[in-house]
């Protein structure tokens, strides 16, 4: 069978769930027994979000490979259970850098390159691609921003190429839109709809299906009305009504036929899909959870997207315990300049402590305060990333006497318990030059292995394991002795022993860093050990104080 293409656009706004609504129709597809790789397409000219700020596009979602995406591969691969890869996430940036460098390196022979074909073609490479790199039965793509978006004309006239190159029977459209509620007339509008339709018809393509956010659900009056306007089948007419969770949204999507339409249209039978796991998770979603107090001390806390991974995580970790992660939004700025005694009021109601990854010296200190109030009060403690390294600066400093202990990251004032090391040599996977950055960074999946013994082992089941990684500085070995006189224990490590994968502090409930990045792993299915293994010791921890 060739491989089918789906293509997802948008149109009236911004933000309406084309991620989710790709994510969830790969789901559907996956419980059929086929094979789906989902893609998005991002117009902005960044090469990749990787210096963009958290606090104005959400978190970095990092693939196995290493790639630094967009948080709707996330989405993508929570739903799918597919590990994806770079061919995932394609920007203008990416698109217009390959095409120049292929020019500098005299690749079109001296032709003048043009939007038309040459920056088109690169975007057709990129679908061909992924569809090329396995046997897939569907590729799903969706185009971020919304019809009419001066940016996004080359990829919305790249996919009507695609259309006519791979046939009309093996691509299908699929068009999110709003339908608006009118509170005085007491209507839904349809008339935005219509337009965003016609606007994608002036550029040649015609949309199978329409899949239409609203608030309330619609009659078939509207759905008749659509159609005939929008000139799509009727059974083609999609209602993506607001639902209190995600992860309900595949179940209603089949509900509507969605799926069974996709199908159809492109020849892909009509196999019954199983989806017994998903619909049990959805069940347990809904079921009433005792609450959990979870503080997450982070730097970008006001764009709370920012650690998207990370909340699902947690989310994943309670559906499967039976608790309800309450975050409670601490900025780590807030904990910096004030004693010990006002960090232990501000932190005094969590049931667990959270401090997720970042980059730059603001609010460092705060993560520092934060780690010594849980390990001190003996409050279920996990650091991620930076938070480790910062959990690790304040046992050198209050524990081993290191007082002006910190990461060269900080500045030079300080000795350097983490610094930047020679990857390079350490380690060759991922490790790459940054365009316009001076320093390499570890990237996506390093195996490590775990102490026998350890907590972390015994959370594993095992004594190896791999994440991802996203950081760019490594534990200083020459503190090692320092450290491990206290009690620090080194549980997980690479495999050649020189970097610090994981650390524990003993004789406490649950105290662990992990300089990776296990978020980016869990599945709402299949919630991640390590979050699993922290709500469960926040729990006794809760109970114990009952």
């Amino acid at each position: 069978m060739a491989t089918k293409y789906i293509f997802v656009t948008g149109g009236v706004v911004s933000g309406l769930g084309k991620g989710i609504t790709a994510a969830a129709l790969g789901r559907l597809l996956i419980a059929r027994g086929l094979t789906v790789r989902n893609q998005k397409f991002d117009p902005y000219i960044n090469v990749d979000p990787a210096l963009m700020s958290p606090t104005q596009h959400g978190e970095i979602f990092v693939t196995e490979d290493g790639a630094e995406t967009d948080l709707d591969i996330g989405h993508y691969e929570r739903f799918t259970d597919v590990d994806l890869t770079s061919e995932s996430d394609i920007t203008s940036g990416r698109v217009y850098l390959n095409v120049i460098n292929r020019e500098r390196s005299g690749g079109y022979d001296g032709g003048t390159v043009q939007v038309v074909p040459h920056i088109i073609n690169e975007i057709k490479d990129h679908i061909y691609k992924l569809s090329e790199e396995g046997k897939v039965d569907v590729v799903i793509s969706e185009i971020g921003g919304t019809v009419g978006d001066m940016e996004g004309q080359p990829f919305i006239e790249a996919i009507r190429q695609v259309s006519y190159e791979a046939g009309r029977q093996n691509c299908l459209f699929i068009h999110v839109t709003l339908l608006p509620y009118m509170k005085k007339p007491g209507e839904i509008k349809t008339k935005p709809s219509q337009h965003s339709v016609q606007k994608l018809l002036s550029f040649g393509i015609q949309p199978d299906i329409l899949v239409c956010r609203t608030e309330f659900a619609f009659d078939e009056s509207i759905r008749e009305k659509l159609a005939l306007f929008c000139n799509i089948r009727i059974d083609s007419v999609i209602p993506n009504v607001d639902c209190d969770s995600v992860y309900e949204l595949p179940l209603i999507f089949e509900k509507e036929g969605f799926a069974r339409v996709v199908c159809e249209r492109l020849g892909l039978g009509h196999t019954e899909p199983f989806l017994d796991d998903w619909e049990s998770l959805v069940e347990r979603t809904k079921a009433k959870r005792e609450p959990l107090n979870i503080a997450l001390i982070g730097k970008y806390v006001e764009l709370q997207d920012a650690y998207y991974s990370v909340i699902e995580a947690l989310d994943h970790a309670g559906i499967a315990l039976g608790v309800e992660p309450i975050i409670d939004w601490v900025s780590s700025e807030e904990l910096e300049g004030v004693s010990a005694e006002e960090v232990d009021r501000r932190l005094a109601c969590a049931d667990a402590i959270i401090v997720p990854g970042g980059f730059g010296v603001r609010g460092m200190e705060g993560m520092i305060n934060a780690s010594r109030s849980a390990r001190e009060r003996s409050i279920p403690f996990f650091g991620i990333g930076l938070g480790m390294q910062m959990a690790v600066v304040d046992i050198a400093r209050h524990v081993a006497g290191i007082d002006r202990a910190h990461s060269n990251e900080a500045g030079s004032d300080f000795q350097d318990i983490f610094y930047y090391a020679n990857l390079t040599q350490a380690m060759k996977q991922n490790v790459e030059c940054i365009p316009f950055c001076e320093r390499p960074m570890r990237r996506g999946a390093y195996p490590m292995v775990l102490e026998e013994g350890s907590l972390l082992a015994d959370i594993y089941g095992s004594l190896e394991a791999s994440e991802r990684h996203h950081h760019r500085w490594e534990f200083n070995p020459a503190y090692s002795g320092a450290l491990a006189a206290t009690g620090l224990r080194f549980s997980g490590m690479s495999p050649d022993g020189r970097l610090v994968e994981a650390v524990e502090w003993p004789d406490h409930p649950f105290f662990i860093g992990t300089i990776a990045h296990p978020e980016f792993k869990s599945r709402p299915t299949r919630a991640h050990p390590l979050f699993l293994a922290f709500l469960g010791k926040a729990i006794e921890h809760k109970r114990r104080d009952e």
